[in-house]
């Protein structure tokens, strides 16, 4: 008997063990089941509007009928802020948008200008007034006349010839007051200048055409800065200009003439950086005759970076100008402070070029005034215009009168 209960216990192990057995390898053909998917929090962009199927109906807000709004009677006043209406631009306002410039007055300018001068010459007016002095003028004197004079770049044949004249008016005169000392100082050195010469601008050709003026001279001398500012001269005395950018060889010296141009309302005619100048000159007299101006300004090259010469593009320029008509004015723009190196630069454009007339810049920054006188006898054409700082209106009318004024003083 126990033999048969120990034989049932050992079946009854045997069977938990083989079913044991049977659930454990069925456990493990079947796949592990999938970790937990924790989905992270992702802040989703902005939704795009879709089409077709992807798209999503918009939840419908409520919306109130006509009825259901209260509308003002017709005979209320308009509900808190009222409706802000712009004033219509006035007349005034619209014309002063152009902010276009109005230039002052040429007349009496270097007369205005005075004082600017008179302080960069004193040491020629007050020094050759406290030489005249004196009360003997022995030679050593006259000498040292003569060197104040040579020191302002008068030039050696116009020196003498006012020194001469000077002792002799003064041998004549006898005793000398400061009154009659500075009175024949002043009657000499405006007679030096010589007055009679005609230092008007000529802007008016005779012709359909506008006048062309032509502007020449080497690069550092202000002369487009020059052709600026004589276009503000013109445009003040009532004419109106064109500009010609014919000066294609420097950097920006197009887009600087133009910005002057816009100053005062003239039109500018230009071409590309390193063009034809000849090609932009002729172009702007043919504009200039277009619109019926009244004068025509040439901002000409100073340096160029071609093989060919300065001088011979300039004589291309003027021949190719004047086949619309002649040149009214070939001003040459000179830098005062240079002094005698000055006239070597004049020669050579006379020689290539008839000047007309002389710009003298810079006047204000120099005791070298007698480079008027040097210059106008080298040349034998006047001085017209000087330029006694860098304001817009600081280029005057040379006035022979008032430049001696300035020279010497009260």
């Amino acid at each position: 008997m126990e033999i048969l209960i120990l034989a049932v216990v050992i079946a009854l192990v045997a069977v938990g063990a083989i079913a044991g057995l049977v659930v454990s390898s069925r456990k493990k053909k079947q796949l592990p089941p999938s970790a937990p998917t924790v989905t992270p929090t992702i802040t989703a962009p902005p939704a795009e509007p879709q089409v077709g199927e992807d798209a999503v109906e918009t939840a419908e807000e409520p919306r109130r009928t006509i009825e259901e709004v209260d509308l003002p009677d017709a005979g209320t006043a308009a509900p808190e802020a009222p409706v802000t209406v712009e004033e219509p631009v006035t007349a005034e306002e619209a014309e002063a948008a152009p902010a276009i410039e109005v230039p002052e007055p040429t007349a009496g300018r270097l007369v205005r200008l005075r004082a600017r001068l008179a302080r960069s010459q004193n040491s020629l007016g007050k020094g050759l007034l406290t030489l005249l002095s004196r009360e003997h003028l022995d030679d050593d004197t006259w000498e040292e006349i003569e060197e104040t004079l040579l020191v302002a770049d008068v030039g050696v044949a116009p020196t003498q010839e006012l020194v001469d004249r000077l002792r002799e008016r003064v041998k004549v005169l006898g005793t000398r007051t400061p009154d009659e000392l500075r009175t024949l100082l002043r009657e000499e050195l405006v007679a030096l200048i010589d007055p009679a010469m005609d230092r008007s601008l000529k802007t008016e050709s005779g012709l359909e055409t506008p006048a062309v003026v032509m502007v020449v001279g080497v690069n550092g001398t202000g002369k487009t800065t020059t052709t600026g500012k004589l276009a503000r001269v013109l445009v003040a005395d009532g004419r109106s200009v064109v500009l010609g950018a014919a000066d294609t060889f420097r950097a920006a010296a197009a887009d600087q003439l133009q910005t002057w141009g816009e100053r005062v309302g003239a039109r500018t005619v230009r071409g590309p950086e390193g063009g034809d100048p000849a090609s932009i000159a002729f172009d702007a007299v043919k504009e200039g005759i277009a619109e019926s101006a009244d004068v025509v300004l040439i901002d000409t090259a100073g340096r160029l970076h071609t093989k060919t010469g300065l001088m011979d593009e300039l004589g291309k320029v003027k021949r190719v100008v004047e086949k619309h008509g002649p040149l009214d004015e070939v001003l040459l723009v000179l830098d005062a402070t240079t002094g005698q190196n000055g006239l070597v630069q004049a020669r050579v454009f006379a020689e290539v070029v008839d000047i007309t007339g002389i710009v003298l810049t810079k006047l204000d920054g120099t005791a070298k005034g007698g480079i008027v006188v040097a210059v106008q006898r080298e040349l034998g054409v006047p001085v017209k215009l000087v330029g006694l700082g860098e304001g817009a209106d600081d280029l005057a009318p040379f006035e022979p009168g008032a430049f001696v004024d300035a020279l010497i003083g009260d």
